[in-house]
């Protein structure tokens, strides 16, 4: 996966818009962040918002590959993604939950289920 991949993926979200948090590209629903970009020691970064469930089945299903972020934001949930590692559909999975995670309710109940993953 490649950053342009993983960007074209979160910008598909539904009414997902990129903006920029510290320095680094972010992707939002309705102002809140579900994913981030980011390029640690040259290797390329993506980070979403699961849940800590969440988050436990995808490090298990792809050790390396996800990694929880340190600290509090990894305690609730947050993960990093090894874009080098990570393939389409696993990423893909990956952001629908993390737009899940972070829409809001409302937004979420307009939509028909098909809407979220295309």
């Amino acid at each position: 996966m490649t950053v342009a991949g993983f960007r074209r993926i979160a910008l598909n979200m539904p009414q997902a818009t990129e903006g920029a948090h510290m320095g680094h590209p972010d992707f939002r629903v309705k102002g809140k962040i579900f994913a981030t970009l980011f390029r640690r020691d040259d290797v390329d970064w993506g980070m979403v918002k699961l849940k800590p469930e969440q988050q436990c089945e995808f490090v298990e299903a792809k050790p390396g590959v996800f990694v929880p972020v340190k600290g509090a934001w990894g305690v609730r949930g947050a993960i990093q993604v090894r874009l080098d590692l990570v393939d389409k559909a696993t990423l893909k999975s990956a952001m629908v939950a993390a737009w899940l995670n972070t829409a809001p309710k409302r937004l979420i109940e307009e939509l028909s289920p098909f809407d979220a993953e295309s």
